[in-house]
Protein backbone atom coordinates (compact mmCIF):
# COMPACT_ATOMS: atom_id res chain seq x y z
CA UNK A 1 0.00 0.00 0.00
CA UNK A 2 1.26 3.28 -0.85
CA UNK A 3 3.21 5.11 2.22
CA UNK A 4 2.43 8.89 2.16
CA UNK A 5 -1.27 10.06 0.84
CA UNK A 6 -1.65 11.02 -2.70
CA UNK A 7 -4.66 14.14 -2.40
CA UNK A 8 -6.76 14.19 -5.50
CA UNK A 9 -5.40 17.71 -6.41
CA UNK A 10 -2.83 20.12 -6.26
CA UNK A 11 -1.97 23.09 -7.75
CA UNK A 12 1.12 23.50 -9.94
CA UNK A 13 3.47 26.29 -8.51
CA UNK A 14 6.67 27.37 -10.40
CA UNK A 15 9.50 29.65 -10.17
CA UNK A 16 8.16 32.29 -12.26
CA UNK A 17 4.83 32.68 -10.43
CA UNK A 18 7.01 32.80 -6.90
CA UNK A 19 9.38 35.40 -8.00
CA UNK A 20 6.29 37.44 -9.73
CA UNK A 21 4.16 36.89 -6.50
CA UNK A 22 7.38 38.10 -4.27
CA UNK A 23 8.02 41.26 -6.80
CA UNK A 24 4.45 42.39 -5.87
CA UNK A 25 4.78 42.08 -2.31
CA UNK A 26 8.12 44.03 -2.36
CA UNK A 27 6.24 46.44 -4.92
CA UNK A 28 3.75 47.63 -2.09
CA UNK A 29 0.83 47.12 -4.48
CA UNK A 30 -1.13 44.11 -3.65
CA UNK A 31 -4.36 44.20 -4.14
CA UNK A 32 -5.99 45.71 -7.49
CA UNK A 33 -3.27 47.08 -9.87
CA UNK A 34 -1.77 46.76 -12.82
CA UNK A 35 -1.13 43.16 -12.42
CA UNK A 36 -4.78 42.84 -12.70
CA UNK A 37 -4.72 44.97 -15.48
CA UNK A 38 -2.28 43.14 -17.57
CA UNK A 39 -3.61 39.64 -16.62
CA UNK A 40 -7.11 40.45 -17.50
CA UNK A 41 -5.97 41.75 -21.09
CA UNK A 42 -3.59 38.64 -21.59
CA UNK A 43 -6.48 36.25 -20.27
CA UNK A 44 -8.92 37.58 -22.44
CA UNK A 45 -6.66 37.87 -25.42
CA UNK A 46 -6.29 33.49 -24.69
CA UNK A 47 -9.94 32.65 -25.12
CA UNK A 48 -10.52 35.52 -27.54
CA UNK A 49 -13.14 37.13 -25.45
CA UNK A 50 -13.88 40.80 -26.41
CA UNK A 51 -14.11 42.15 -22.41
CA UNK A 52 -13.20 40.60 -19.42
CA UNK A 53 -14.18 41.59 -15.86
CA UNK A 54 -11.29 39.89 -13.08
CA UNK A 55 -13.14 38.98 -9.81
CA UNK A 56 -12.23 37.37 -6.48
CA UNK A 57 -13.77 34.13 -7.14
CA UNK A 58 -16.40 32.75 -9.81
CA UNK A 59 -19.19 32.42 -7.75
CA UNK A 60 -18.85 36.93 -7.40
CA UNK A 61 -18.20 36.49 -11.55
CA UNK A 62 -21.53 34.15 -11.42
CA UNK A 63 -23.53 36.75 -9.04
CA UNK A 64 -22.73 40.27 -10.95
CA UNK A 65 -22.38 38.69 -14.36
CA UNK A 66 -26.66 37.34 -13.31
CA UNK A 67 -27.19 41.16 -12.06
CA UNK A 68 -25.66 42.77 -15.07
CA UNK A 69 -27.85 40.68 -17.77
CA UNK A 70 -30.57 42.18 -15.91
CA UNK A 71 -31.80 39.40 -13.86
CA UNK A 72 -33.60 40.17 -10.82
CA UNK A 73 -37.13 39.50 -8.66
CA UNK A 74 -38.90 36.79 -10.01
CA UNK A 75 -37.37 36.18 -13.15
CA UNK A 76 -36.31 32.60 -14.16
CA UNK A 77 -32.90 31.52 -15.24
CA UNK A 78 -32.53 27.60 -16.81
CA UNK A 79 -29.57 25.54 -15.56
CA UNK A 80 -28.22 21.82 -14.37
CA UNK A 81 -29.00 20.02 -11.17
CA UNK A 82 -25.14 18.98 -11.63
CA UNK A 83 -23.23 21.81 -11.00
CA UNK A 84 -21.55 23.09 -7.40
CA UNK A 85 -24.01 24.72 -5.57
CA UNK A 86 -22.70 28.35 -6.00
CA UNK A 87 -24.72 28.62 -9.71
CA UNK A 88 -27.86 28.00 -8.06
CA UNK A 89 -27.27 30.40 -4.49
CA UNK A 90 -26.29 33.16 -7.23
CA UNK A 91 -29.63 33.16 -9.00
CA UNK A 92 -31.41 32.80 -5.74
CA UNK A 93 -29.14 36.11 -4.31
CA UNK A 94 -30.52 37.94 -7.33
CA UNK A 95 -34.00 37.08 -6.40
CA UNK A 96 -33.89 34.80 -9.29
CA UNK A 97 -35.82 31.22 -9.57
CA UNK A 98 -33.78 28.38 -10.31
CA UNK A 99 -35.22 25.55 -13.21
CA UNK A 100 -33.54 22.68 -13.75
CA UNK A 101 -33.03 20.81 -16.46
CA UNK A 102 -31.93 16.80 -16.12
CA UNK A 103 -28.50 16.29 -17.77
CA UNK A 104 -27.15 13.51 -19.79
CA UNK A 105 -25.70 10.67 -17.67
CA UNK A 106 -22.90 9.68 -19.72
CA UNK A 107 -21.34 13.08 -20.73
CA UNK A 108 -22.74 14.94 -17.22
CA UNK A 109 -23.77 18.48 -19.41
CA UNK A 110 -27.15 19.37 -19.77
CA UNK A 111 -29.30 18.42 -22.48
CA UNK A 112 -29.95 20.87 -24.86
CA UNK A 113 -33.14 19.10 -26.62
CA UNK A 114 -34.66 19.35 -23.12
CA UNK A 115 -34.10 23.14 -22.59
CA UNK A 116 -36.79 24.56 -24.58
CA UNK A 117 -39.78 22.74 -22.83
CA UNK A 118 -38.63 24.50 -19.68
CA UNK A 119 -38.74 28.09 -21.17
CA UNK A 120 -41.53 30.42 -19.70
CA UNK A 121 -42.09 33.97 -20.15
CA UNK A 122 -40.53 34.43 -16.85
CA UNK A 123 -36.95 32.94 -17.74
CA UNK A 124 -34.12 35.68 -18.75
CA UNK A 125 -31.48 33.17 -19.41
CA UNK A 126 -29.87 29.99 -19.78
CA UNK A 127 -26.82 28.73 -17.61
CA UNK A 128 -25.20 26.06 -18.91
CA UNK A 129 -22.23 24.48 -17.46
CA UNK A 130 -19.26 22.93 -18.86
CA UNK A 131 -18.84 19.63 -16.61
CA UNK A 132 -15.18 18.77 -15.74
CA UNK A 133 -13.97 20.68 -19.13
CA UNK A 134 -16.20 19.02 -21.35
CA UNK A 135 -18.70 21.77 -23.20
CA UNK A 136 -21.96 21.37 -23.30
CA UNK A 137 -23.61 21.46 -26.69
CA UNK A 138 -23.31 25.30 -27.25
CA UNK A 139 -24.98 25.38 -30.94
CA UNK A 140 -28.51 24.82 -30.24
CA UNK A 141 -28.52 26.48 -27.21
CA UNK A 142 -27.69 29.46 -28.66
CA UNK A 143 -29.95 28.70 -31.05
CA UNK A 144 -33.14 28.56 -28.74
CA UNK A 145 -31.56 32.03 -26.64
CA UNK A 146 -31.60 33.44 -29.88
CA UNK A 147 -35.27 32.56 -31.38
CA UNK A 148 -36.38 32.82 -27.74
CA UNK A 149 -34.89 36.57 -26.53
CA UNK A 150 -33.19 34.84 -23.59
CA UNK A 151 -29.54 35.55 -22.40
CA UNK A 152 -26.84 32.53 -22.14
CA UNK A 153 -24.63 32.69 -19.56
CA UNK A 154 -21.74 29.89 -19.46
CA UNK A 155 -20.71 28.33 -15.69
CA UNK A 156 -17.32 27.84 -17.16
CA UNK A 157 -15.60 27.32 -14.17
CA UNK A 158 -14.14 24.09 -14.95
CA UNK A 159 -13.55 24.90 -18.81
CA UNK A 160 -10.58 27.40 -18.98
CA UNK A 161 -8.50 25.85 -22.27
CA UNK A 162 -12.01 23.85 -23.05
CA UNK A 163 -12.70 24.11 -27.13
CA UNK A 164 -15.88 23.67 -28.74
CA UNK A 165 -16.09 23.21 -32.69
CA UNK A 166 -12.76 24.42 -32.59
CA UNK A 167 -13.08 27.68 -30.52
CA UNK A 168 -12.20 28.38 -27.03
CA UNK A 169 -14.81 28.71 -24.34
CA UNK A 170 -15.26 32.47 -23.87
CA UNK A 171 -15.42 33.82 -27.24
CA UNK A 172 -18.83 32.93 -28.41
CA UNK A 173 -21.85 35.75 -28.31
CA UNK A 174 -22.21 35.03 -24.27
CA UNK A 175 -21.25 35.87 -21.38
CA UNK A 176 -18.95 33.37 -19.53
CA UNK A 177 -17.39 33.17 -15.97
CA UNK A 178 -14.28 31.10 -15.67
CA UNK A 179 -12.57 30.10 -12.11
CA UNK A 180 -8.74 29.88 -10.88
CA UNK A 181 -9.82 28.00 -7.35
CA UNK A 182 -6.93 26.04 -6.82
CA UNK A 183 -7.92 22.95 -7.67
CA UNK A 184 -8.77 24.63 -11.38
CA UNK A 185 -6.77 23.93 -14.70
CA UNK A 186 -4.62 27.05 -13.90
CA UNK A 187 -4.77 29.10 -10.35
CA UNK A 188 -4.68 32.11 -9.13
CA UNK A 189 -5.45 31.10 -5.39
CA UNK A 190 -8.98 32.48 -5.62
CA UNK A 191 -10.33 34.27 -8.19
CA UNK A 192 -12.32 34.01 -11.34
CA UNK A 193 -13.23 36.31 -14.82
CA UNK A 194 -16.19 37.60 -16.22
CA UNK A 195 -15.78 37.13 -20.31
CA UNK A 196 -18.97 38.74 -22.11
CA UNK A 197 -19.26 39.69 -25.63
CA UNK A 198 -21.97 42.36 -24.55
CA UNK A 199 -20.32 45.91 -23.51
CA UNK A 200 -23.06 46.65 -21.55
CA UNK A 201 -22.46 43.73 -19.68
CA UNK A 202 -19.00 44.64 -19.48
CA UNK A 203 -19.78 48.01 -18.14
CA UNK A 204 -22.37 47.09 -15.34
CA UNK A 205 -20.05 43.93 -14.21
CA UNK A 206 -16.95 45.96 -13.91
CA UNK A 207 -19.14 48.56 -11.48
CA UNK A 208 -20.31 45.84 -9.79
CA UNK A 209 -17.66 44.50 -8.63
CA UNK A 210 -15.96 46.93 -7.09
CA UNK A 211 -18.52 48.98 -4.67
CA UNK A 212 -20.01 50.36 -8.10
CA UNK A 213 -16.95 52.13 -8.69
CA UNK A 214 -15.29 53.42 -11.98
CA UNK A 215 -13.38 50.33 -13.00
CA UNK A 216 -10.53 52.75 -13.38
CA UNK A 217 -10.31 54.03 -9.64
CA UNK A 218 -8.17 51.70 -8.57
CA UNK A 219 -5.54 53.94 -10.01
CA UNK A 220 -6.70 56.58 -7.68
CA UNK A 221 -4.05 56.24 -5.33
CA UNK A 222 -1.15 56.20 -8.12
CA UNK A 223 0.66 59.24 -9.36
CA UNK A 224 -1.37 58.92 -12.87
CA UNK A 225 -4.95 58.58 -11.43
CA UNK A 226 -7.38 60.77 -9.49
CA UNK A 227 -8.53 60.85 -5.45
CA UNK A 228 -11.88 61.49 -6.55
CA UNK A 229 -14.18 59.05 -8.32
CA UNK A 230 -18.26 58.52 -8.82
CA UNK A 231 -20.27 55.27 -7.48
CA UNK A 232 -22.65 54.82 -9.90
CA UNK A 233 -24.86 51.94 -8.74
CA UNK A 234 -24.42 49.82 -5.09
CA UNK A 235 -22.12 47.39 -5.64
CA UNK A 236 -20.25 44.71 -4.20
CA UNK A 237 -16.59 43.87 -3.11
CA UNK A 238 -15.30 40.77 -5.69
CA UNK A 239 -12.67 42.40 -6.89
CA UNK A 240 -9.15 40.34 -7.86
CA UNK A 241 -5.72 41.24 -6.41
CA UNK A 242 -2.02 42.13 -7.90
CA UNK A 243 -1.18 38.61 -5.29
CA UNK A 244 -3.67 36.60 -7.44
CA UNK A 245 -2.97 38.09 -10.76
CA UNK A 246 1.16 37.57 -10.31
CA UNK A 247 0.45 33.80 -10.10
CA UNK A 248 -2.45 34.08 -13.10
CA UNK A 249 0.27 35.93 -15.32
CA UNK A 250 2.50 32.67 -15.40
CA UNK A 251 -0.50 30.17 -14.96
CA UNK A 252 -2.08 31.13 -17.95
CA UNK A 253 1.75 30.77 -20.23
CA UNK A 254 2.35 27.20 -18.80
CA UNK A 255 -1.69 26.46 -19.33
CA UNK A 256 -1.18 24.63 -22.62
CA UNK A 257 1.45 22.42 -20.79
CA UNK A 258 -1.47 21.55 -18.01
CA UNK A 259 -3.92 20.84 -20.75
CA UNK A 260 -1.92 18.19 -22.30
CA UNK A 261 -0.68 16.36 -18.92
CA UNK A 262 -4.19 16.25 -18.15
CA UNK A 263 -5.29 14.48 -21.06
CA UNK A 264 -2.41 12.19 -21.13
CA UNK A 265 -3.53 11.24 -17.76
CA UNK A 266 -7.10 10.76 -18.49
CA UNK A 267 -5.76 8.77 -21.27
CA UNK A 268 -3.76 6.45 -18.60
CA UNK A 269 -6.49 6.11 -16.74
CA UNK A 270 -8.95 4.92 -19.45
CA UNK A 271 -6.65 2.36 -20.73
CA UNK A 272 -5.75 1.23 -16.95
CA UNK A 273 -9.27 0.98 -16.08
CA UNK A 274 -11.17 0.22 -19.02
CA UNK A 275 -13.48 -3.09 -18.59
CA UNK A 276 -12.76 -3.38 -15.09
CA UNK A 277 -16.13 -4.34 -13.06
CA UNK A 278 -17.41 -2.19 -10.80
CA UNK A 279 -16.39 1.16 -12.81
CA UNK A 280 -17.76 3.41 -15.58
CA UNK A 281 -15.40 5.90 -17.25
CA UNK A 282 -16.43 8.56 -18.24
CA UNK A 283 -17.62 9.66 -22.08
CA UNK A 284 -16.73 11.67 -24.53
CA UNK A 285 -19.36 13.84 -26.27
CA UNK A 286 -20.41 13.13 -30.23
CA UNK A 287 -19.24 16.49 -31.46
CA UNK A 288 -16.25 18.18 -31.65
CA UNK A 289 -14.51 19.33 -28.12
CA UNK A 290 -11.00 19.90 -26.96
CA UNK A 291 -11.57 18.34 -23.36
CA UNK A 292 -9.80 20.83 -20.93
CA UNK A 293 -10.27 17.79 -17.64
CA UNK A 294 -10.68 19.83 -15.03
CA UNK A 295 -11.85 16.43 -13.29
CA UNK A 296 -11.30 12.62 -13.93
CA UNK A 297 -14.93 11.27 -13.08
CA UNK A 298 -16.01 7.83 -13.19
CA UNK A 299 -19.07 6.52 -11.72
CA UNK A 300 -18.60 3.82 -9.15
CA UNK A 301 -20.89 0.78 -10.68
CA UNK A 302 -22.98 0.27 -7.10
CA UNK A 303 -25.31 -2.80 -8.82
CA UNK A 304 -21.98 -4.72 -9.25
CA UNK A 305 -20.60 -4.11 -5.79
CA UNK A 306 -21.57 -4.70 -2.03
CA UNK A 307 -20.74 -1.21 -1.61
CA UNK A 308 -22.02 2.04 -2.45
CA UNK A 309 -19.44 4.98 -3.48
CA UNK A 310 -18.58 6.79 0.01
CA UNK A 311 -17.43 3.26 1.33
CA UNK A 312 -15.64 3.02 -2.28
CA UNK A 313 -14.14 6.62 -1.33
CA UNK A 314 -13.47 5.66 2.19
CA UNK A 315 -11.45 2.41 1.45
CA UNK A 316 -9.33 4.51 -1.21
CA UNK A 317 -8.61 6.95 1.74
CA UNK A 318 -7.61 4.22 3.92
CA UNK A 319 -5.13 3.16 0.73
CA UNK A 320 -3.57 6.34 1.07
CA UNK A 321 -5.54 7.44 -2.27
CA UNK A 322 -7.39 10.81 -1.68
CA UNK A 323 -10.80 11.48 -4.37
CA UNK A 324 -13.23 14.22 -4.55
CA UNK A 325 -16.81 14.41 -4.92
CA UNK A 326 -18.26 16.64 -7.76
CA UNK A 327 -21.10 16.92 -7.12
CA UNK A 328 -24.05 16.39 -4.83
CA UNK A 329 -27.05 17.51 -7.51
CA UNK A 330 -28.03 20.82 -6.11
CA UNK A 331 -31.47 19.96 -5.89
CA UNK A 332 -31.42 16.82 -3.27
CA UNK A 333 -29.49 19.60 -0.34
CA UNK A 334 -32.27 20.54 2.40
CA UNK A 335 -32.55 24.06 1.07
CA UNK A 336 -33.57 23.84 -2.17
CA UNK A 337 -35.53 20.52 -1.87
CA UNK A 338 -37.39 22.32 0.69
CA UNK A 339 -37.94 25.77 -0.97
CA UNK A 340 -38.49 24.20 -4.26
CA UNK A 341 -40.21 20.99 -3.54
CA UNK A 342 -37.69 18.82 -5.26
CA UNK A 343 -37.24 15.45 -4.73
CA UNK A 344 -33.81 13.42 -6.28
CA UNK A 345 -36.62 11.69 -8.30
CA UNK A 346 -37.32 14.67 -10.48
CA UNK A 347 -34.05 14.76 -12.09
CA UNK A 348 -33.25 11.15 -12.51
CA UNK A 349 -30.43 10.96 -14.49
CA UNK A 350 -28.61 14.03 -11.72
CA UNK A 351 -30.01 11.70 -9.11
CA UNK A 352 -27.94 8.36 -11.23
CA UNK A 353 -24.92 10.40 -11.26
CA UNK A 354 -25.13 12.24 -8.13
CA UNK A 355 -25.26 8.57 -6.07
CA UNK A 356 -22.36 6.94 -8.17
CA UNK A 357 -19.64 9.86 -9.31
CA UNK A 358 -16.08 10.26 -7.63
CA UNK A 359 -13.21 12.07 -8.56
CA UNK A 360 -10.08 10.44 -8.98
CA UNK A 361 -6.40 12.00 -8.72
CA UNK A 362 -6.08 14.05 -11.78
CA UNK A 363 -3.18 17.37 -11.60
CA UNK A 364 -0.38 18.11 -14.13
CA UNK A 365 2.60 17.30 -11.10
CA UNK A 366 0.69 13.30 -10.58
CA UNK A 367 3.83 11.24 -11.59
CA UNK A 368 3.05 7.94 -13.40
CA UNK A 369 3.72 5.91 -10.12
CA UNK A 370 1.34 8.03 -8.08
CA UNK A 371 -1.12 7.51 -10.82
CA UNK A 372 -0.40 3.57 -10.95
CA UNK A 373 -0.59 3.81 -6.69
CA UNK A 374 -3.94 5.13 -7.89
CA UNK A 375 -5.27 2.46 -10.07
CA UNK A 376 -3.88 -0.30 -7.69
CA UNK A 377 -5.93 0.57 -5.28
CA UNK A 378 -8.98 1.03 -7.14
CA UNK A 379 -8.83 -2.38 -8.84
CA UNK A 380 -8.36 -3.66 -5.20
CA UNK A 381 -11.12 -2.02 -3.88
CA UNK A 382 -13.23 -2.94 -6.56
CA UNK A 383 -11.98 -6.88 -6.59
CA UNK A 384 -12.61 -6.74 -2.54
CA UNK A 385 -16.31 -5.38 -2.81
CA UNK A 386 -17.67 -7.62 -6.00
CA UNK A 387 -20.99 -8.21 -5.36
Amino acid sequence: MRKEFLPFARPSIGEEEIAELIDTLKSGWITTGPKVERFTAEFAAYVGGRFAVPVSSATGGLHVALLALGIGPGDEVITTPMTFVATLNTIVHCGAVPVLVDIDRATLNIRAEEIEKKITPRTKAILPVHYVGQPADLDPILEIASRRGVAVLEDAAHAVGSEYRGKRIGCFPTTSVFSFHPNKNMTTGEGGMVVTSDEAVFEKASLLKFHGMDRESWKRFAKAGSPRYDVALPGFKYNMMDIQAALGLHQLRRLEGFLVERERLARRYDEALAGVAGLILPSRVPYPVRHAWHLYTPLVDIDRLTIGRDRFMAELKARNIGTGLHYTAAHEFSYYADRFGWRPEDFPEAHFVSERIVSLPLFPGLTDGDQDDAIEAIRDVLKAFRA
